[in-house]
């Protein structure tokens, strides 16, 4: 068994914060950090669905993704220049939206869009993650604004949702990766769960030999854990924009 790079104990998270109203022009916003990896989440809201759902009174719910060109250590192109989206772009983007959708009611949400953009200003490991746990905050924040705008008559949200990675390394089955154990761990697995417990979506690979049944219950027993700080720092983010629209108001 070896130390982790950082230091940190195997089922220890980063360093977690959630800031709202970033994006001032936003319906919903939050810029979350983990560790070193820090995503802008912006919610738009729109008064039209896509074609597929016209007329069914229905909502929908997706998300774009994208990272700015040094967010990583060398400079990435700008997807615009190349004139498409990279394979890994659009997966994520999907992936975000999945989550997102599989925890919203589309039916109360009527023929409203929203779009949650999330841009990553710095990658560090974990953008998917923080990217799925930041724009449920600003989507939250969205749907409230739109209850209190009298648009809907209430949060059409049945869940929270959250993601996490973790990874089997030299130091065992470990919380939280940031790159430096992603680029070199065994198997890694993104979990995207609910607050209570549902599973949303699972992605595991194992990069060098297969991993064990025991070992990815170990992983998902992090990942289980490690996510309820997660929804606690998403409920006092939302927590406390919605306190300071009250005194504003």
């Amino acid at each position: 068994m070896t130390t982790r790079p950082s230091g940190r104990a195997p089922d220890a998270l980063r360093p977690v914060s959630i800031e709202t109203g970033f994006a001032r022009h936003a319906e919903g916003s939050a810029l979350i950090r983990m560790g070193g990896t820090e995503v802008l989440c912006a919610a738009s809201v729109e008064p039209r669905v896509p074609p597929f759902l016209r007329g069914q009174g229905k909502g929908w719910v997706t998300a774009e993704y994208g990272m700015l060109p040094r967010a990583t250590h060398t400079r990435g192109a700008r997807e615009a220049a190349k004139g498409k989206q990279s394979g890994r772009t659009q997966e994520i983007q999907r992936l975000i939206g999945r989550s997102l959708r599989a925890v919203t009611d589309l039916s109360a949400l009527g023929e409203i869009s929203i779009t949650v953009d999330c841009d990553v200003l710095n990658a560090d490991g974990g953008t998917r993650c923080a990217s799925i746990t930041g724009a449920w905050v600003a989507l939250r924040l969205a749907l409230e604004k739109l209850v209190r705008n009298r648009v809907l008559a209430r949060v059409p949200l049945t869940a929270q949702v959250a993601a996490i990675s973790c990874g089997l390394t030299g130091a065992g089955a470990v919380l939280d990766l940031d790159y430096d154990e992603d680029s070199a761990a065994a198997a890694d697995a993104n979990f995207v769960l609910t607050e209570a417990g549902g599973i949303v979506e699972i992605q595991g690979t194992a990069e060098q030999a297969p991993f064990s049944q025991a070992q990815f219950e170990a992983l998902l027993r992090l990942a289980q854990d490690g996510t309820q700080h997660l929804f606690a720092a998403q409920r006092a983010a939302v927590d406390a924009a919605l306190g300071a629209r009250s005194d504003a108001s």
